[in-house]
């Protein structure tokens, strides 16, 4: 069994985590305004340039609003959020979500595999979708859970790649840590087996260009997951 190595934080990055938690926990509610960097810095006991970069980090996050001249505000994170907003939610939350919230990813993910899947459908070279296959076995090898998510995300990002629209790769590794940790929860209760399953009902349907049986097999799994026989939430 191999350990990984252990890192300290750095002072910015608990300063992040801190306001974030804050945020996060109802302590600093939407649109209320936070210290001046200077006052801050005194309380926190940290320089303000530590301060300075965490607000930057913090707004790219989806947390803060920084209006100059007028001072750093808390954000309306749940209206105006990004998907950096959606893994802090996740980190916080010890990589758990809410039903609700869990249910609404996966709603998204079923558009953009229906988009995806008739992509390649329509445009990849059947090379492609035959290059496809050697990642299959990957997953169906996976010797750790770890292992299974990791060549299933590789799957499926690579799929998004094969069908020809440019913008679908970024989309898929903007979800990458939300989805991964949707796939671990599922696999902890089901196995990898079942995560192998859907990637190799998803490959057949590409490789005979089907695209009814691709829609009906990504929406078997993602029903199942909402609310069938292999629920997550």
């Amino acid at each position: 069994m191999e350990f990984q190595k252990l890192n300290a934080l750095s002072l910015k990055e608990m300063f992040i985590c801190e306001i974030r938690n804050m945020i996060l926990s109802g302590q600093l509610p939407a649109q209320s305004k936070l210290p001046p960097e200077r006052e801050l810095a005194r309380q926190m006991q940290v320089s303000r340039a530590v301060v300075n970069s965490g607000f930057a980090e913090l707004e790219k996050q989806g947390f803060l609003e920084i209006h100059p001249r007028q001072g750093v505000f808390v954000a309306d994170y749940g209206k105006n959020g990004n998907i950096n907003t959606l893994n802090a939610i996740m980190e916080y939350h010890g990589d758990t979500l809410s039903s609700s919230e869990i249910r609404s990813i996966l709603e998204v993910r079923r558009a953009l595999e229906h988009l995806a899947t008739d992509s390649v459908i329509k445009n990849a070279a059947n090379d492609d979708i035959l290059g496809l296959e050697a990642i299959l076995k990957e997953v169906e090898e996976a010797k750790s859970i770890q292992e299974a998510v990791s060549a299933t995300f590789s799957f499926h990002h690579r799929m998004s790649v094969i069908g020809g629209n440019s913008i679908m790769p970024l989309i898929y590794i903007s979800f990458k840590p939300v989805v991964t940790q949707l796939w671990k929860r599922y696999c902890l209760r089901y196995g990898k087996d079942a995560l192998y399953d859907g990637v190799l009902c998803l490959y057949k349907c590409l490789k005979e260009r089907d695209f009814e049986a691709a829609r009906r097999c990504t929406d078997k799994r993602m029903d199942d997951a909402i609310e069938g026989s292999h629920q997550i939430f």
